[in-house]
C-alpha cells in the first residue's frame, strides 16, 4: 500500500491513530483483491460524515444551518473496469451491480444504493461529464442512525469517483452535493435537502444558508473547538427510530402550514416580528400551537446561526457556546422535537441531557444533535473533564455510547 500517512491528520484529526488507520486500508485493499482479483492501480478515496452544528430543522424551510465534516469516513478501493458496469460492495451488504448503460428510473431500485448509482451517473452525463464502470468495496466508520449522514456519505463517495477517475475533479464538492442529492430525491425516491450532502462534500466547518435552494450560499470557517479546550462528543441514547416517520414528517409540514398563513410557502419569507404581530389571529386559523411554537423555533434559530457564524469568525468562542445552549433549548421547548409526543414514556434523549448538565455545570454545554425523537445528544465537553464525561454516559446508554468526533479539514476525495 502506498504511504498515505502524510494525510491522515487532514482526515481524522490531530488525534488519529497512525497504525489502526493503516491496518483499515491494508484491510480495505485486501478485501478488494479478494472481492475482485489482483489488480493494478487500486484507487483509494474517502468521504466523511457531517455534524449539525446549528439550524436545526430549518433548510427544509429554506434557513440556515452551521455544519461540519467529521473523522468519520467511508472509504473505497476503486479499480477501472473496461465495460460499463459499476460493481460496488459494501461491507456487510449485498453486491449492487449496475449496467450504467441504461440510466432511466428502476421502480424496483427505489430505496436502494444501486438506484444511487444510476442516478449520480445520469446527473454526470446530464451536465455533459463523462461516466464509465468501476469496481469498488467500501468500509465504513460513520455511525448509522446518529444524524451523521452515513447516507449522504456513501453517495457523495460515489460521485467523487466518477468526478475523479473519469472527469479529472472537475467539479467541485458543492455540485457534487447537488449531484447526489439529486440521485437521492429522482433515483432512491427519497425527498431531502442539501445540508448533509454539503457537509460530506465540503470539508471543514461551513456555514450555510438555503435561501435559493439549488444555489446555496456556503461560507467556511476555520475553526478548532480544541484550540478552546473544548471536545466534541456525540451520545447514542439508543432509541428507537421505529415508526416515528410522522413525527419527522410532521415538522416541516407544520412549519410550512404556519407560513400558508402568511401566504408565504416557506417560513423563510416570514419575519419574526411580522409572525408576532399576527400571533392573535394566527392561533385562531391556524388552529395548533405546536406549529406556532416550531414556526418561532424556525424563526428565532435563522437568527441564532448568524449569530453564531459571527461570533467564530471573531474568536469569540464564549458567545458561540451561548448559542449552541440556546439553540438546544429552543428545539426542546419550541421545536419539541426531544421525544417524541406519541411515545412520551421513552426519553432517552431528555435523560442525556439532563445528566450532560449535571456533569458539565457551567463547564460545557449540550443539545439535541440532528433530526431528534430519538438518537443522539451533541455535547461541549472541556479537557478536564472529557473523560468523567464519557465513562458517565457510556455507564448511562452502554458501552460504546459516546464518540469523539473531529471536525475534518479535507473534502471528500482521492487519496491516491
Amino acid at each position: 500500500m502506498k504511504d498515505i500517512s502524510h494525510l491522515y491528520e487532514g482526515l481524522y484529526g490531530k488525534n488519529y491513530n497512525k497504525e489502526d488507520m493503516d491496518a483499515r486500508f491494508e484491510h480495505l485493499l485486501k478485501e478488494h483483491e479478494k472481492e475482485f482479483g489482483k489488480k493494478d492501480n487500486v484507487a483509494l478515496f474517502s468521504t466523511a460524515g457531517r455534524t449539525e452544528l446549528a439550524g436545526n430543522h430549518t433548510d427544509h424551510n429554506l434557513g440556515l444551518v452551521i455544519t461540519g465534516t467529521i473523522n468519520l469516513d467511508t472509504i473505497a478501493a476503486v479499480s477501472l473496469r473496461a465495460d460499463s458496469r459499476v460493481i460496488l460492495k459494501s461491507e456487510g451488504f449485498p453486491v449492487d451491480d449496475v449496467d450504467i448503460s441504461d440510466l432511466s428510473i428502476k421502480e424496483e431500485e427505489k430505496n436502494t444504493t444501486s438506484s444511487l448509482i444510476r442516478g449520480i451517473a445520469d446527473a454526470f452525463t446530464k451536465r455533459g461529464l463523462k461516466v464509465g464502470g468501476f469496481e469498488a468495496n467500501t468500509t465504513t466508520r460513520v455511525l448509522k442512525g446518529s444524524g451523521l449522514s452515513s447516507s449522504a456519505a456513501i453517495e457523495v463517495l460515489i460521485a467523487e469517483i466518477f468526478n475523479n477517475l473519469f472527469n479529472n475533479d472537475a467539479l467541485s464538492p458543492i455540485e457534487l452535493a447537488k449531484i447526489s442529492q439529486y440521485a437521492e430525491n429522482v433515483y432512491f425516491g427519497k425527498p431531502s435537502g442539501l445540508m448533509d450532502q454539503i457537509g460530506c462534500a465540503n470539508g471543514g466547518i461551513v456555514g450555510i444558508d438555503f435561501e435559493d435552494a439549488k444555489n446555496p450560499k456556503v461560507k467556511a470557517l476555520d475553526v478548532n473547538f480544541k484550540d478552546y479546550g473544548y471536545n466534541l462528543v456525540i451520545v447514542d441514547t439508543k432509541g428507537n427510530h421505529a415508526d416515528l416517520t410522522h413525527e419527522y414528517a410532521a415538522v416541516p409540514t407544520e412549519m410550512k402550514r404556519v407560513a400558508a398563513y402568511f401566504g408565504k410557502s416557506v417560513l423563510r419569507n416570514v419575519s419574526l416580528n411580522e409572525f408576532i404581530k399576527a400571533l392573535p389571529e394566527a392561533r385562531k386559523a391556524v388552529n395548533n400551537d405546536r406549529a406556532l411554537l416550531r414556526a418561532y423555533h424556525y424563526l428565532t434559530e435563522n437568527q441564532r446561526v448568524n449569530d453564531m457564524l459571527e461570533a467564530l469568525e471573531n474568536k469569540d468562542f464564549d458567545s458561540y457556546l451561548k448559542g449552541v445552549q440556546e439553540s438546544g433549548n429552543s428545539s426542546f421547548r419550541f421545536l419539541q422535537n426531544v421525544y417524541a409526543a406519541s411515545a412520551p414514556q421513552e426519553q432517552g434523549l431528555s435523560i442525556g441531557i439532563a445528566i450532560s448538565e449535571a456533569i458539565l455545570k457551567d463547564k460545557g454545554v449540550v443539545r439535541v444533535h440532528g433530526g431528534g425523537f430519538a438518537g443522539t445528544i451533541q455535547a461541549y465537553v472541556p479537557d478536564d473533564i472529557l473523560d468523567e464525561y464519557i465513562t458517565q454516559m457510556d455507564n448511562l446508554f452502554g458501552k460504546g455510547a459516546s464518540t469523539l468526533l473531529s471536525i475534518r479539514s479535507l473534502p471528500t476525495c482521492r487519496l491516491c
